[in-house]
């Protein structure tokens, strides 16, 4: 009997596992890890129902995957079934290995070492334990397969990851300016000489698609008050340390010898919780600094912060300073860790390393920023950026 399994999706309805590697894969412990690392870091701390994972988010781009493929193949794209579980079982693993808090504790916790390294890593050691079957999904993955088109819908300007997590981010947060034309999109995805493509029918949704991003990334990813929570958990870390601070939690190696490499398996038992539970018995902590930022985040009371369109004049640095170290008896070094500038920056649409192509009826192909009349043109090229301050007040 071939193996046929549901999950109810709040985004999507019903998604279909009806493999049975892809199932094993699923059950597997590094897998499950997922359901304990949040998708979003500290967007909850605005909008409360932002507490989806990165397995809910996983699900969802397996989800798109299959539905894109399905697409593709009734076009007359040959994808053998081979490759078609490769992909799927790529798309699935293709955030393994993010970190407590995703994005905002990357190359923190673990310094100079990107996700997407360490998924790499993850994936084929779960090649080995799964006796070779994992190797096309990682041919795909790192994009040595002679067919391109699947490793973009994997990681590219139009990719599955980016439609599931532009719906699902809007779905949970309520932001409703992140809502796509998914279903559209994968409708009208094409390959032509062997690239992913959208058929000219899909401008509209093509150019609201990156509007969606760019909207997002301002309103939620880089809302002031998640990129001030964010910077906060990072300092925690990094004071933490500094003053190598103890924890009962698995963290402690991580805290305490940083410069020492963890395991694959040591690194698999770090979740959010772990950083939850160590920031709450560092809110006793001794050191000012460190229980100031704990007491923070766990109380939400956080920090202030200020955009500017330029940056953040020094006097006014050096005013925020003078003012903590005198409201807290702290020095200089030590007020420097609540109060901090920095720069968020964000683009619509990468002319230089990634395309999004136009097939038209012609034959003729196209750069989204090539159309005649398209919102997306040379204009929008440049990185939209704001300075910003943090300071305890």
């Amino acid at each position: 009997m071939q193996l046929k399994k549901i999950i109810n999706d709040p985004v999507y309805g019903f998604i279909n596992i009806d493999d049975e590697l892809i199932f094993a894969i699923i059950a597997h412990p590094w897998y499950q890890r997922l359901r304990r690392i949040n998708q979003m870091a500290m967007a909850n701390l605005v909008y409360p129902g932002a507490v989806h994972t990165r397995l809910h988010h996983s699900l969802g781009a397996y989800h798109l995957m299959c539905n894109a493929l399905a697409e593709l193949k009734n076009k007359g794209i040959d994808i053998s079934k081979e490759e078609e579980q490769g992909a799927k079982v790529a798309i699935l693993l293709h955030d393994i290995g993010h970190g407590p808090f995703s994005h905002a504790l990357e190359n923190v916790l673990i310094e100079e070492m990107h996700h997407e390294a360490i998924s790499l890593l993850l994936m084929e050691d779960l090649n080995k334990q799964f006796n070779g079957k994992l190797q096309l999904a990682l041919d795909i993955f790192t994009d040595v397969y002679p067919k391109k088109f699947l490793h973009q819908l994997i990681s590219g300007q139009l990719d599955v990851d980016r439609m599931d997590y532009l719906t699902r981010d809007c779905y949970f947060s309520g932001v409703s300016e992140g809502v796509i034309g998914y279903d559209r999109i994968i409708k009208m995805l094409t390959v032509y000489e062997g690239e992913l493509m959208v058929e000219e029918k899909a401008i509209y949704s093509i150019e609201k698609f990156l509007l969606a991003r760019r909207l997002m990334y301002w309103q939620v990813y880089l809302h002031k008050t998640v990129l001030c929570a964010e910077q906060m958990l990072v300092r925690i870390i990094k004071r933490a340390k500094y003053i190598n601070a103890f924890t009962k939690t698995p963290l402690h190696k991580l805290i305490s010898n940083p410069d020492d490499k963890i395991t694959i398996e040591e690194f698999c038992k770090l979740d959010d919780f772990d950083v939850v539970a160590a920031i709450k018995e560092w809110c006793t902590h001794p050191d000012k600094v460190l229980n100031i930022l704990c007491e923070g985040i766990i109380n939400r009371r956080l920090l202030k912060i200020k955009y500017f369109g330029e940056p953040v004049d020094e006097t006014l640095v050096a005013q925020k300073k003078a003012a903590v170290m005198q409201q807290l008896n702290l020095n200089e070094a030590d007020a420097g860790w609540l109060v901090f500038t920095g720069e968020a920056v964000s683009n619509t649409y990468n002319f230089e390393d990634e395309h999004i192509h136009i097939l038209f009826k012609d034959g003729a192909v196209k750069d989204i920023s090539e159309v005649d009349n398209a919102l997306i043109n040379q204009n929008m090229k440049s990185k939209v950026k704001k300075y910003y301050i943090c300071y305890s007040g």
